[in-house]
């Protein structure tokens, strides 16, 4: 069977009348940091041209604000003066050069923006910023229609094929057409008809100056998920009156930011939305996009073939592999760097105000200062440890031309990554390490397992790359080798059969892996959970028959079969320093499943009876099964001090040159920019 008849509906194109998509895959608006300095479009300009080269139907930038007021950091990326228009042409003219097409986003940020200007249909602050928007008058609410207009007059002057207005995501136009921010009694507020007025407004002045030949995507907040959201009876209004005021295409917005459920989050179902594009799809007469976690060929096929959607939008998995699509027409699905959708090279820079990367591949945004060129001088080069610090250097060094061994102790590659994806909601990681092994053997990287080596079997090579991880952190405390006492590695391997009260010493990442592990239930598939059933853990409502799908509607999370306590020694609440967009998610899962998360504990000691602590100075014995250390780790570095003993030249990377978490951001990282310096 060919490719083209295996991804046929993926693969083919879609006509908009006066002009044709190439395929079926929109490449989803992410913003990356680049929009925001004039300084970074030349680099922002070759990320769009290579997903554009890689053949991508459709492509749309990050936000980009109308007006000052509605950018979303002080330094906004913008398109509200002539002045800017030379950058943004830059853009245009690089992904028309490698025969794309893309649209401009207009994001105006409402009452999200970082900044003390901001401004909303009424003076209610957001949850997740610490400025209190200004309730726009009448005239002020004319204002900003304006600043869209004038915005889409821009992106046309700049070269873009169309435009995508944001009207979802609980940004300011969404913020307009809900209750839960709009308490206006004006003709902005009230009323459905009332409420989205503003996005009548928008568009169709919008289409007015952009003329017939323009894409006009309206992204539609299908599913609010918040109790005081639009009914679905008030969506399909809303889709209506986009098709009838001139939007070509429909994009699917799933949830508000503030909303306290995943949406995007790896343990979200792949295509767990897709049901609600396809409830929306006979209600309108222009072709609607699906999104939310569609991250390999098949899903998107999947999809589309059932008929949910026209198209298909992805963001994140085009930054993990700018020829996704190309290499699926090649018949080469299988090479695709899939997106285990972790959010801590994106989203979490983003929301950190740094550039947007991705840790699958640290290319993402880099194309101009990353690259892997053939080398004129080839190397033998060894490599001691195939986790991913190791993988992502053999097989980048590899593909550059370098002979390279690779060698590990175990009986399988990926090093930690092989226990991160055994936890519930991380099985992703696995698409990751098939990835890997597939990238070794189109390299040819000599893959020696179930091999120790010590320093006399690496004379020879003109380089040693040690990646050979890190040890448990051991614990100075009375009674630590009790046999109560295991560490997360006997846990996540199954060498030990954990007992029904256990309490966890270490709450960073580690130790929320594992509560996630041990609380759910032993007999977990570790297969991703079905739409129904996550929908049901987080109180989705699939009849979207509550209001804001959510109204009403209790979560109902698996029972852990365990009593668990989740311990730091730091005080305050543990989780703080997990994922800025994930953590909550990791948090309130547990929380759901009655996991005891305490922090400000002083550890005393283990015997018979339990784990002995203090907090505030007051003493208690944990009566528990098990005591799980995951207090960190420690290079692994015994190797590297012998070899430097001799004299020799080594590279550390990964774990061994530094220890944290389970950190294959870093390691995955600095694996390929040392592969493409040597």
């Amino acid at each position: 069977m060919s490719t083209e008849s295996s991804f046929s509906h993926l693969l083919a194109p879609l006509d908009l009348g006066f002009t044709t998509l190439r395929n079926r895959v929109l490449m989803g608006s992410m913003h990356t940091g680049l929009e925001d300095k004039k300084k970074d479009f030349p680099r922002l300009a070759a990320y769009f041209a290579e997903r554009a080269a890689g053949e991508v139907g459709l492509m749309v930038t990050g936000g980009i604000a109308p007006g000052l007021r509605g950018s979303l950091m002080p330094s906004p990326s913008g398109l509200f003066s002539r002045l800017q228009v030379p950058r943004h042409k830059l853009v245009t003219s690089a992904v028309h050069e490698a025969d794309g097409k893309i649209c401009m986003q207009i994001l105006h940020g409402g009452r999200y923006s970082y900044h003390p200007l901001s401004v909303a249909p009424s003076a209610i602050q957001s949850p997740i910023t610490p400025f209190k928007p200004k309730a726009l008058s009448s005239k002020g609410v004319e204002k900003q229609i304006q600043n869209f207009v004038r915005a889409t007059r821009l992106a046309l002057e700049s070269g873009y094929d169309g435009v995508e207005i944001m009207g979802s995501e609980g940004y300011f136009i969404n913020e307009f057409t809900t209750t839960h921010v709009n308490k206006r009694t004006d003709q902005w507020g009230g009323s459905t008809r009332n409420r989205y007025r503003i996005a009548e407004e928008i568009l169709s002045r919008c289409r007015e100056v952009a003329g017939k030949d323009f894409i006009i995507i309206y992204r539609l907040s299908m599913l609010d998920l918040l109790p005081d959201g639009n009914s679905w009876d008030e969506v399909v209004e809303q889709a209506k009156m986009a098709e009838a005021s001139g939007a070509t295409l429909l994009n699917t917005g799933i949830g508000w930011h503030e909303a306290r459920i995943p949406t995007i989050a790896t343990m979200v179902p792949r295509g767990a939305f897709s049901w609600v594009t396809a409830r929306m799809r006979p209600e309108v007469n222009i072709p609607v996009i699906t999104t939310n976690r569609i991250n390999t060929p098949e899903v998107a096929e999947d999809i589309l073939a059932r008929g949910d959607a026209d198209m298909v939008s992805m963001a994140r998995p085009l930054l993990a592999d700018a020829e996704f699509v190309k290499k699926t027409r090649q018949g080469r699905p299988e090479e695709i760097n899939i997106c285990i959708a972790c959010n801590q090279a994106c989203l979490d820079h983003t929301f950190k105000g740094k550039t947007c990367s991705c840790l699958v591949n640290p290319r993402a945004c880099r194309e101009t200062e990353l690259n892997y060129l053939p080398t004129n001088n080839i190397k033998a080069m060894a490599v001691v440890g195939a986790g991913p610090a190791g993988l992502a250097f053999a097989t980048v060094a590899a593909r550059r031309g370098h002979r390279v061994s690779l060698f590990d102790q175990s009986d399988e590659i990926g090093g930690q990554f092989n226990m991160a994806k055994k936890i519930p909601g991380k099985e992703e990681f696995s698409a990751s390490l098939d990835y890997f092994r597939g990238e070794v053997e189109r390299t040819e990287v000599d893959l020696q397992l179930n091999t120790r080596i010590a320093a006399e079997d690496l004379a020879g090579y003109d380089e040693v790359i040690l990646a050979t991880g890190v040890y448990p952190r051991k614990l100075d405390l009375p009674g630590i080798d009790h046999d109560k006492v295991v560490s997360y590695i006997d846990v996540l391997k199954g060498r030990v059969k954990i007992g029904h009260r256990v309490a966890l010493i270490g709450a960073g990442g580690i130790g929320f892996d594992v509560a996630e592990f041990l609380s759910n239930p032993d007999e977990h598939d570790m297969s991703p959970d079905t739409i129904e059933e996550f929908a049901s853990e987080w109180g989705i409502d699939i009849s979207l028959t509550a209001r804001g799908g959510v109204e009403g509607i209790k979560p109902q999370p698996p029972k852990s079969p365990r009593e668990i306590w989740l311990l730091q020694r730091r005080a305050g609440k543990p989780g703080k320093t997990l994922g800025k967009t994930t953590g909550w998610i990791h948090r309130l899962s547990l929380r759901h499943r009655g996991v005891h998360m305490i922090g400000g504990v002083n550890y005393e000691s283990i015997d018979d009876q339990g784990l002995h602590i203090s907090i505030d100075g007051q003493r208690q014995c944990l009566e528990v099964d098990h005591v799980v250390v995951c207090a960190g780790q420690v290079s692994n570095r015994d190797l590297a001090e012998t070899l430097e003993g001799r004299g020799l030249s080594v590279h550390l990377i990964g774990g061994a040159q530094k220890a944290s978490e389970l950190d294959a951001k870093y390691a995955i990282r600095e694996g390929s920019e040392l592969a493409a310096r040597l």
